[in-house]
């Protein structure tokens, strides 16, 4: 009974033409080949899986293949045959992992003198050379600079930091790049075809992409997949075994992002618990989709024709605006970087969807907004002690206007007088309740800073005149104008139009009052704890000492 091999040694290369994705490399070597301009030490370094061991062989088999020193091996003669075997007698293969001693390095250098016994070369093939110790790199120095005529070193390495200057120096130094997805999902293509099994492109372009740049565990998850699909690969059996996203999940939950439904995002958060799907490969995925609209906004031909989900793509592209989908992929990768932190995945995830929602321009998401008051539903404004005694009788009546909703108000009631509603027509002073306006408006993001950061001037004709503080200009962007003058519109129900400056402000701006208003707060609460009876005896008895930086107002 003869025992299958598995795909990840069966399919790998023998010859410089069947490597995939180290161009770089193989040209290097093939022209030093060609030329005989051989070096004496090799050093390859990259991640695993990416081909470092397996050039080395072919590079040992290139040296030593009896039609000639080539960069073709015929792969025919005994020296090649052997070689594949891993039989070969000149090739001595060390793994540095398990030698790491002087002593093991004492007695390779030593055994290097030695003519070699078959060969043209004795071909020294170090792995994972940088778990050597420093003793044991100082002692292969003098013969890795000076290594007599038939020997070769090819170290291999995935951390090259580790190694000393002392040993870069000495080599030649090639640095194998990971393998694009695409290449890797080619060549399983090409592998399920040889092999005769059936597969589709979507379940390896996701195997490739679950590889991260190594060929061999694309197919080491090759081998999985066909064992998993009982001798077959298909895209759901693949995303089952990798635990991978349904895109259609994630398509879903763009389209509910767009509609700011977050019941419905919820139920589908939910349906993905329920097939325990991976959150955190549903937040990568959901970076990589946004990735992707990305491109097809700025870039479109970067976006393959080849993918299923092409046409879906581009629609999604142009319900979202560049600004939205940026935001979205920072929260999304914070989201999966903060995943360890939530009391579970499920909350997570969630609360990455909320925090989606809560930064969607507009009026917020489905089932968070507030409520709109009728017509026919008087308003009641109330305003601080302070407040009023800052203003006059003319300019109290015209915060009113600024205060109330833009429905039929038949009165309002500031602390038992009664307003007038006034026209918008009329002019507002500078020293209008502006601060008061801004809570009511249905802003957000970097458009709320810029309305709290503003001065109102004047108002009049059904335009508002606006100033910001030289500081923030950059926030005068005309996106974040044209939402504020949305917000305006729809709150007193008719266009409005806005004028902005930047210049010197009169008053204090929302943000200004804001911030003064936190800092009244803080210092009530210290001073609050300072006289508290308690804390006073145990500063006085216990020679106890107030941490005022830990001291916080309640909200």
């Amino acid at each position: 009974m003869s025992l299958t091999q598995v795909l990840a040694r069966k399919w790998r290369p023998k010859s410089f033409s069947e490597l995939t994705g180290q161009d770089h490399v193989v040209r290097a070597l093939t022209n030093a080949l060609d030329r005989q301009r051989l070096h004496h030490a090799y050093l390859f370094t990259g991640t695993r899986g990416v081909g470092k061991t397996t050039i080395a062989r072919i590079l040992a088999k290139a040296l030593n293949c009896e039609s000639g020193i080539t960069a073709t091996p015929c792969g025919k003669c005994g020296a090649c045959i052997e070689i594949d075997g891993g039989r070969f007698v000149d090739l001595i293969e060390l793994d540095a992992a398990s030698h790491t001693q002087v002593d093991s390095m004492r007695e390779l250098l030593e055994n290097a003198l030695y003519a070699p016994t078959y060969g043209r070369y004795k071909v020294y093939i170090i792995d994972e050379v940088h778990m050597l110790s420093k003793s044991a790199f100082n002692a292969m120095l003098k013969t890795l600079e000076e290594p007599p005529d038939h020997v070769k070193f090819v170290l291999a390495t995935t951390d090259p930091q580790k190694i000393p200057v002392t040993v870069l120096s000495r080599c030649l130094q090639f640095n194998l790049k990971q393998i694009p997805p695409s290449l890797i999902a080619n060549h399983l293509l090409h592998v399920l075809e040889q092999e005769q099994i059936a597969g589709d492109v979507m379940s390896t372009q996701l195997l490739a992409r679950a590889a991260q740049g190594s060929m061999r565990d694309a197919l080491s998850m090759l081998d999985q997949a066909i064992a998993f699909g009982e001798g077959a690969l298909s895209e759901s059996s693949v995303r089952i075994m990798l635990g991978a996203i349904d895109q259609g999940y994630l398509y879903d939950l763009m389209d509910a992002l767009v509609r700011k439904n977050g019941h419905q995002m919820l139920m589908l958060a939910d349906a993905m618990e329920a097939r325990s799907l991976s959150f955190d490969a549903a937040l990568q995925d959901m970076a990589a989709l946004l990735h992707q609209l990305a491109l097809a906004q700025t870039v479109p031909q970067a976006i393959s024709e080849d993918l299923p989900e092409y046409e879906r793509i581009f629609i999604l592209s142009k319900v979202f605006t560049p600004e939205e989908i940026q935001l979205f992929y920072q929260i999304a990768l914070h989201g999966r970087s903060d995943l360890s932190l939530a009391p579970d995945e499920y909350a997570g995830f969630t609360m990455t969807l909320m925090r989606m929602l809560a930064f969607v321009p507009g009026d917020g998401a489905d089932g968070l907004r507030k409520p709109d008051l009728g017509a026919s539903e008087v308003a009641t404004v109330s305003l601080s002690s302070d407040a009023i005694k800052r203003l006059s009788p003319a300019t109290s009546q015209s915060v009113a206007v600024l205060t109330a909703p833009p429905v039929a108000v038949s009165s309002i009631t500031t602390k038992g007088a009664t307003l007038k509603p006034v026209s918008l027509a009329h002019i507002i002073p500078i020293d209008g309740d502006w601060p008061s306006l801004v809570s009511q408006l249905t802003l957000s993001g970097m458009t709320r800073m810029l309305a709290q950061n503003c001065e109102v001037k004047s108002i009049s004709d059904n335009e508002i005149e606006l100033c910001v503080p030289e500081p923030h200009r950059h926030l005068l962007e005309k996106a974040y104008q044209d939402k504020m003058k949305a917000a305006m519109s729809e709150y007193y129900g008719k266009p409005v139009r806005l004028k902005f400056s930047v210049g010197s402000i009169t008053g204090m701006t929302p943000a200004e009052l804001e911030s003064r208003e936190k800092q009244v707060k803080q210092s009530q609460a210290i001073a609050a704890i300072e006289t508290d009876p308690f804390v006073r005896e145990l500063v006085e008895n216990f020679d106890a000492r107030l941490i005022v930086s830990s001291i916080k107002p309640i909200q």
